[in-house]
């Protein structure tokens, strides 16, 4: 079965967000926080250590 991967990210932050109940502000800062980085030095270290 090939799940698009946009749509496990969907199910998996829907989940958990509603099992966790983290604060809007925590999940705002989050995706903040990874979209600023998604083209820096970081994202990339990050990047190569994941493969």
């Amino acid at each position: 079965m090939d799940v698009p991967l946009w749509l496990a990210l969907v199910v998996v932050a829907y989940l958990g967000i509603r099992l966790a109940r983290p604060p809007i502000w925590l999940v705002a800062a989050l995706l903040l926080a990874g979209y600023l980085s998604a083209n820096t030095f970081i994202g990339t270290a990050i990047s190569l250590v994941l493969d």
